[in-house]
């Protein structure tokens, strides 16, 4: 098991910065920094999560760091099904169900998806069962020849979005999990058609043919501010809207709007 000061030492490398950039930013002294790596010091766990505070360690993170400083953890982790967290699950669902005609959808961490809204449904309805069995995953039914893969004309540029966007949430807290998702399903094979790079466009907007129509769709990422429970930190709410008014027409039309 690693000290406090390995484990503080790994996320200030991980985030590049030096013992004096970290003792700046947390306003202590970087001797304190350097004698609390080096386990020369026992941290108070205000200063532990203080410390982790301006390393960004995600909420998961900081409770390993305060049992490796001594200390119980500081933050719950319960589903989001748990009675405690009705409250934030119901305004998940008030923003869900506010968003239709469009669609919208909750993913965790692992981009497992959590609850999704109606206008959702009629996309899934060709997909193969075995990738609607929990825990579905975005990135998979996504990519998927058996899920909405087919639907997809600019799959190219939906993989490498994908990419962009694990590749960004590793880079902020390693993950096994997340890795092992990125090498199953983005790993660039040789001669992969990549697809435009990401940020050559202000938007690159998601085209699917269905029903006969071409739906240009681009989408938002919602996350709560300050939670203080795991799975509200590490959740987070993707709503997409139209890109064009033909395919706002359609979903207009489809779901029985005036």
């Amino acid at each position: 098991m690693h000290t406090i000061g390995e484990l503080l030492r790994q996320w200030r490398h991980h985030r590049r910065l030096s013992q004096l950039d970290l003792a700046i930013a947390a306003d202590v002294s970087a001797r304190h920094v350097s004698l609390v790596e080096t386990g020369k010091s026992n941290p108070s766990a205000e200063m532990v999560l203080r410390l982790a505070d301006h390393l960004d360690v995600p909420l998961r993170d900081r409770n390993r760091l305060l049992l490796a400083a001594g200390f119980a953890p500081r933050y719950t982790e319960r589903p989001l099904e748990d009675g405690a967290l009705s409250a934030a699950r119901d305004a998940i669902a008030r923003v869900l169900h506010a968003h239709e005609p469009y669609p919208a959808l909750v993913f965790d961490r692992h981009w497992n998806i959590v609850m999704t809204n109606r206008a959702l449904d009629p996309f899934l309805a060709g997909v193969a069962p075995d990738l609607l069995e929990p825990p579905v995953n975005l990135v998979r039914l996504g990519l998927d020849p058996r899920g909405l893969a087919p639907l997809v004309v600019n799959l190219a540029d939906v993989r490498a979005v994908f990419r962009s966007r694990i590749t960004r949430q590793l880079a902020t807290a390693p993950d096994p999990g997340l890795t092992a998702l990125y090498e199953e399903l983005l790993s660039p094979a040789p001669g992969d058609a990549t697809g435009r790079p990401v940020g050559s466009d202000v938007l690159i907007p998601m085209i699917i043919r269905f029903q006969g129509r071409e739906l240009r769709l681009f989408s938002t990422i919602t996350a709560f501010g300050t939670p203080l429970d795991i799975t509200l930190d590490e959740v987070a709410i993707e709503s997409y809207y139209p890109a064009d008014a033909e395919t706002a027409a359609y979903f207009t039309t489809a779901s029985g709007h005036a």
